[in-house]
């Protein structure tokens, strides 16, 4: 697959404070998360995209399209939804959504069908008759996910596009952008400090850190543990079922209540686990692969750039 971002060196600097360093990326077709801590330099690096602020140093494309001189070309095939409300006071949902719709180019007529088109998509009813200024927080962030793909980009930027949204909604936005990934091949990069959203829709992470990147793999690869481990959930005493392991010569440690994990694969010892369980009087629940939590990872990488410059 091409990547539909590519960045090589860039480097940003606001007087003496460097935002971003010698970043080397490339964002492949799908959902990419953009993980980082406050000061990470994640906004830097999204209006480096949109070409809202020039580069120090260093070059890239967004769609084939050159950073630097194309700035208005990138934004025609872009979709930003930022974190901020976005919005003119006294116009309704409707009115607004036009608004971005022309604004690209649309002519009138289609600009009020697909906006129309674009509100039922997201879920908004006959509130997009009401003014703007009368929405809950819920119903803008609808509003400024809505402005983002209303001329139907075929990359879009979410800057936190779940916060302050209650868990149905959370999940409604989420399913939006796995269709919109999943049903009509946009290329999503999600940036967000809620860790399990990045899970649920993400499949390749980046994480940020001091205006460094530290990490831009795929989920399933950075969830691989170095060496292959089991996670045992099970009913019964620990302390039996780990000295019953041990007689098995399998090595293993109590990771929780009822959880156990043991070193190798399903494939070479699954019948001794389930005969370590049969002599401890224990039942397993549930016997699958260990993984990395993204959690894990993300304090692991960010750590490291602490450390360094500690």
């Amino acid at each position: 697959m091409s990547p539909l971002i590519e960045l090589v060196g860039i480097t940003k600097d606001y007087g003496a404070f460097r935002a971003l360093s010698d970043v080397h990326l490339q964002i492949l077709p799908g959902c990419t998360g953009l993980l980082g801590p406050n000061g990470a330099g994640k906004s830097t690096l999204i209006k480096v995209l949109l070409g809202l602020v020039h580069c120090t140093a260093g070059h890239g494309h967004v769609l084939g399209i050159p950073l630097g001189t194309h700035a208005t070309a990138i934004r025609s095939q872009v979709g930003y939804m930022p974190e901020d409300d976005c919005y003119i006071h006294g116009l309704s949902g409707i009115e607004t959504m036009q608004l971005a719709a022309r604004l690209t180019g649309m002519q009138s007529t289609e600009a009020i069908r697909r906006s129309h088109e674009i509100l039922d998509f997201c879920g908004a009813g006959q509130e997009r008759y009401r003014s703007v200024e009368t929405y809950s927080t819920g119903m803008r962030q609808k509003l400024r996910f809505a402005m983002a793909i209303v001329h139907d980009p075929a990359l879009l930027i979410l800057d936190e596009p779940t916060s302050g949204l209650d868990p149905e909604e959370r999940v409604a936005m989420l399913n939006r952008i796995r269709i919109l990934t999943r049903d009509f091949g946009k290329t999503v990069l999600l940036c967000t400090h809620i860790l399990p959203d990045v899970q649920s829709v993400c499949s390749r992470v980046v994480i940020l850190a001091a205006g460094q990147v530290r990490i831009s793999d795929s989920l399933e690869q950075l969830s691989r543990l170095p060496s292959p481990a089991l996670f045992v959930h099970f009913a019964g005493s620990a302390e039996r079922f780990h000295a019953a392991l041990r007689q098995y010569n399998l090595a293993s440690h109590i990771s929780g209540p009822q959880q156990m994990q043991i070193a190798g694969t399903a494939e070479d010892h699954s019948n001794l686990i389930w005969q370590a369980a049969a002599v401890s009087d224990c039942t397993i629940r549930g016997l699958v692969p260990s993984r990395n939590s993204l959690e894990q990872i993300f304090l692991d990488a960010v750590g490291q750039v602490q450390h360094a410059h500690s």
